[in-house]
C-alpha cells in the first residue's frame, strides 16, 4: 500500500504505470456527496476502485450495490482504520461536523485522505491536519471540484492570457430559488454542524476568488436568514480584498428569485460576463458518468459568456467566448497521480485553510457589521 505523497524509487525492472494494481478507496458516507460526486467520479478514474462504502442505511447499501457493483459495505468508519492495510485512500463524505475527527484517525491509521470541502469549521483546526498529515508523511486534499467548473476554468485562462487586461473587480454568483428549506443538518443552524451557505456554496466561491487572485487582506460580509423556519444564513454576500488590489464580491443564495450572472468580471482592458451553471452536477445526478471518449461537462452554444468593453451581451454586445469542457474527473484523476508518484495533490489543506480564515472573517464581519482585517 502507498500511504506517502513521495515518489516510489524508480528501478529498470519497474512494472509500468498501466500494469499496475489499483489504488483502493474506502468511501465514508453516501449521501448526496458521496453517491452524486465521490463515487461515481472514483469510479471512472482510472487506476482507482471503489473497495468498501461506508453506510449504516439499507437504502443507500442497496443503491451503492446497484450502481458499484463489487463494493464492500462496513457499518462505521472505524471498520476501515481495523483494516488499513487493505486501503490506499479514505474519502470523507460524511457531514461537516465529522470531517476533522474522521481525517485525524485516518491519518493516524495511516491512511491518506481526501476530504470534502469544509474540511474544518476554523482554520486552526485545518492546519492542525495539515500539519499531522506533513508528519505523518501522507497525503490530504479537499474536494474543492468547482476548481474543475466550465466557467471557471474559461475564466482562469481568460485571465492568465491577460485578454481582460488588470482585472479590478470579480464578482461571482451562485444563487438558487429554494424558497422552502429542505431540513437536514445543511441547514441547521447548530454551531456543531457547520451548517448555512457561508460554508457550503461559500467554501467555493472563496476558493476560486482566491485561486484566480490571491491572498485576502479585509473581508467584509452580509449575511441573513430570510426563509421562515430556516436556522442557518441562506442569503450571505461577501466582499474581499486581495493583496495585489483585486475586489472580489461574492454571492450564494437559497432567496435569489431572479439569478444574476454567475460572473461578471471587470478589467482595465475589457469584462467577462457569464450566465448559467455548470452541467456536470446536473449530469451526475441524472444518472450520467464519465466515460474515456465521450463528451463530458459541455455545455450549449448558447450559454457562453461574453467578452467586450462598453457593450452588454445582453444585446447582442462583446464576442462569445466558447466555454471550456468542466472537468471534474481531473481532481481524482490528480489524486491518483499524486499517490502514485509524489505530485502535488490538486487542492491543499493549506489552501482550504486559508479560504477558511475568509470564512471566520465573514462570518465575524455579518456579526459584528464590520470590516476584517487578515
Amino acid at each position: 500500500m502507498h500511504t506517502g505523497t513521495s515518489p516510489s524509487p524508480h528501478t529498470a525492472d519497474a512494472a509500468p504505470a498501466d500494469t499496475r494494481g489499483d489504488l483502493r478507496v474506502g468511501l465514508v458516507g453516501f449521501g448526496l456527496a458521496g453517491s452524486v460526486f465521490h463515487a461515481p467520479l472514483i469510479a471512472a478514474t482510472a487506476g482507482l476502485t471503489l473497495d468498501t462504502v461506508v453506510t449504516a442505511s439499507p437504502e443507500r447499501r442497496e443503491q451503492a450495490g446497484t450502481e458499484h457493483p463489487g463494493a464492500r459495505f462496513a457499518d462505521a468508519p472505524e471498520e476501515l482504520w481495523d483494516r488499513a492495510d487493505e486501503l490506499d485512500l479514505v474519502v470523507l463524505a460524511s457531514p461537516n461536523k465529522t470531517h476533522v475527527p474522521l481525517a485525524t484517525a485516518a491519518l493516524k491509521a495511516g491512511l491518506p485522505v481526501v476530504v470534502d470541502k469544509p474540511l474544518a469549521g476554523t482554520a486552526a483546526e485545518a492546519r492542525e491536519l495539515a500539519a499531522l498529515a506533513e508528519e505523518r508523511g501522507l497525503l490530504l486534499s479537499v474536494f474543492q471540484n468547482r476548481r474543475w467548473d466550465n466557467d471557471f476554468r474559461t475564466l482562469r485562462q481568460l485571465v492568465e492570457r491577460g485578454e481582460l487586461g488588470e482585472v479590478q473587480r470579480f464578482e461571482s454568483r451562485f444563487e438558487r430559488w429554494r424558497p422552502q428549506p429542505k431540513g437536514g443538518w445543511r441547514e441547521s443552524g447548530a454551531p456543531e454542524e457547520i451548517g448555512g451557505l457561508l460554508y457550503d456554496l461559500g467554501s467555493h466561491v472563496v476558493d476560486q476568488a482566491l485561486v484566480l487572485f490571491g491572498p485576502a487582506v479585509r473581508v467584509y460580509a452580509e449575511s441573513d436568514v430570510r426563509r421562515p423556519g430556516a436556522e442557518a444564513d441562506d442569503d450571505t454576500f461577501l466582499a474581499i480584498t486581495h493583496a495585489g488590489g483585486v475586489r472580489s464580491h461574492l454571492y450564494v443564495s437559497a432567496t435569489a428569485a431572479q439569478l444574476g450572472p454567475r460572473f461578471r468580471v471587470l478589467g482595465s482592458r475589457a469584462g467577462y460576463v457569464k450566465y448559467g451553471l455548470d452541467p456536470q452536477e446536473a449530469a451526475l445526478r441524472s444518472g450520467e458518468r464519465p466515460a474515456p471518449g465521450s463528451p463530458w461537462g459541455v455545455e450549449d452554444e448558447s450559454l457562453w459568456g461574453h467578452l467586450g468593453a462598453g457593450e452588454s451581451p445582453l444585446t447582442g454586445g462583446g464576442r462569445a467566448v466558447p466555454t471550456l469542457p468542466g472537468d471534474y474527473p481531473a481532481y481524482y484523476a490528480a489524486v491518483a497521480a499524486a499517490l502514485r508518484d509524489g505530485t502535488p495533490p490538486p487542492v491543499t489543506a493549506l489552501e482550504a485553510a486559508a479560504a477558511l480564515d475568509v470564512l471566520e472573517a465573514a462570518r465575524r464581519s455579518a456579526r459584528e457589521g464590520v470590516a476584517v482585517t487578515l
